[in-house]
């Protein structure tokens, strides 16, 4: 597992809104904008399942997920890029809906999206672009 180093935990920690891109099981894209996405640990993140349709279906089938961060005021950019498991119920899944309780009570928060982050991608233009960095 990749693990976050502290400027990309501090960038991390600045978005606002999440670009979140999974495929379905044939390879077909989907990306959608995630408000609700926090960073647990060095190499887990939890994302917060409100209204997920396609991304949800997708990573049933194909647990891969990429986020991208980046914005004006964060320091260069990065892709991670991560392997998912699913929760509907259990510790985890009741500790997120606990948090999307007190934040807003109108929310569904259907399920928790872990992802174990694999690795982390260079996003700014040159010759390391595309490259892993970690």
């Amino acid at each position: 597992m990749a693990r976050l180093t502290a400027e990309m935990k501090e960038a991390f920690s600045k978005m606002k809104v999440f670009p979140v891109a999974t495929a379905s099981r044939d390879g077909v894209p989907n990306v959608i904008p995630i408000g609700i996405c926090e960073l647990v640990n060095d190499d887990t993140i939890w994302i917060t399942d409100n209204f997920m349709n396609k991304s949800i279906s997708n990573l049933r089938v194909n647990p891969q997920i990429a986020l991208y961060i980046w914005g004006p005021e964060i320091k260069g950019c990065c892709q991670i890029k991560g392997v998912v498991s699913i929760k509907t119920s259990g510790k985890e899944f009741d500790e997120m809906k606990a948090k999307i309780n007190v934040k807003n009570p109108a929310l569904p928060a259907r399920s928790l999206i872990i992802v174990k982050i694999t690795g982390i991608f260079e996003c700014q233009p040159g010759p390391k672009a595309g490259m892993q960095i970690l």
